[in-house]
């Protein structure tokens, strides 16, 4: 059943520019219970914690995924808040895989942004049907907001990934092209942003292009938490090189290529008979 707060209006938008935000998606509680999750995360960091910025401060801006499974705040907001429901009804989807989950911490003033890049290419997975739900902790101007390129979700292009210091990955054989210099020429480009409030959401498409400035708020940290699905048309679709996340799990698995992903790794949340 799709949840209310989705209207035609909304997925149209989600569907023709790859972006759309959704006002007042999650009450005060879940958010309350992600800030709870995201303190245990931080203090207690997996393997994946990454420093991204360049400043002494460690933890200035800073990065942690693939933690649901033993942060129960986090499981409990995968299985149990909105997300699946919004995700789904966006994706047009009849299936809901939750993918992972990716918190992104930038403490007032950090200068360092956030480079151009879509995700899909990171990612062990090929398929139309897919959506990140980027759930801001924190107030978030427009100044400091996430900006994405309208439309170029359906862009007939994966570009090289690259780390969010710079480099680019080691991926080999993929047919990824360079990222085109955005900020060299933003006008060219219809570049969208929005100032969100805790409790709304920005949700995007995997390939929608995408970055951030530094946060340029003196006082006001940026927290945030990216929850990333699939649905019906995904399939397993490892790379040639480094994949981010790396997903170690996959022989347990035993998944191979061209499978859907269901399973307790990427595990199905909700289903529309």
């Amino acid at each position: 059943m799709r949840n209310s707060i989705v209207t035609d209006d909304l997925i149209d938008e989600f569907r023709d520019r790859g972006v759309t935000v959704l006002r007042g998606a999650f009450d005060a509680a879940w958010i309350g219970r992600l800030r709870d999750g995201l303190a245990r995360n931080t203090a207690e960091p997996g393997p994946y914690r990454r420093n991204y910025g360049e400043a002494a401060d460690a933890d200035a801006f800073f990065g942690d995924y693939c933690n649901w499974r033993r942060i129960p705040e986090f499981e409990t907001f995968v299985r149990e808040s909105p997300a699946a429901d919004i995700a789904g009804a966006l994706m047009g989807s009849a299936k809901v895989n939750f993918f992972h989950e990716h918190a992104l911490v930038k403490a007032p003033g950090t200068d360092a942004p956030t480079p151009w890049h879509h995700d899909q290419p990171y990612y062990c997975l090929s398929g139309e049907q897919t959506c990140s739900l980027w759930v801001p902790l924190d107030p978030v101007g427009r100044d400091s907001a996430l900006e994405f390129v309208a439309g170029s979700h359906r862009w007939d292009s994966l570009f090289q990934p690259k780390m969010f210091v710079g480099e680019d990955y080691p991926i080999a054989d993929d047919g990824f092209e360079p990222m085109p210099d955005i900020d060299a020429a933003r006008a060219d480009y219809d570049i969208v942003s929005h100032a969100v409030e805790p409790g709304d959401c920005v949700a995007f498409h995997f390939r929608t292009v995408h970055g951030a400035p530094g946060n340029r708020s003196a006082d006001t940290w940026r927290r945030a938490i990216a929850f990333r699905w699939t649905g019906d048309d995904v399939r397993f679709r490892p790379r040639s090189g480094v994949m981010s996340p790396p997903f170690p799990e996959f022989p347990e698995f035993d998944l191979a290529d061209g499978d859907a992903l269901d399973s307790e790794l990427f595990p199905v949340i909700r289903r529309r008979s």
